[in-house]
């Protein structure tokens, strides 16, 4: 198992990305390329999540907001506007980032899996 420099237990190595400029695309549009952040890769702690902690109900209907719940060593480019994705080719997108103990140690993030 790996571990981090802030000792955290890592299962998986992660490049954080957040959005960049916006391109134009030659009709009229852009289209919004991602950048790595800086440092771009960091050890990361990566977990299914259950209902129970990540489903909320909205007019009535549970919907869910949370696919898997990541650790990772503190970054201050994490934003909800983040994603991550993993050295096994799944990409998260970042829905809720905890600044755990407000300590700038440890992030834990809400993240719903993005499925091409």
């Amino acid at each position: 198992m790996k571990t981090t420099p802030s000792g955290l237990r890592a299962n998986r190595l992660v490049t954080v990305q957040n959005p960049g400029a916006p391109v134009p695309d030659g009709d009229g549009g852009f289209t919004q390329p991602w950048t790595n952040a800086d440092p771009p890769t960091v050890g990361a702690w990566i977990r299914a999540s259950g209902p129970g902690t990540t489903e909320r109900t909205v007019a009535g209907t549970i919907t869910s907001t949370a696919t898997h719940v990541i650790t990772i060593p503190y970054h201050a480019a994490v934003t909800t506007q983040t994603r991550l994705v993993s050295d096994t080719g799944q990409t998260f997108s970042v829905t809720g980032v905890t600044n755990l103990d407000d300590r700038d140690i440890e992030l834990q993030l809400l993240c719903a899996e993005l499925v091409p």
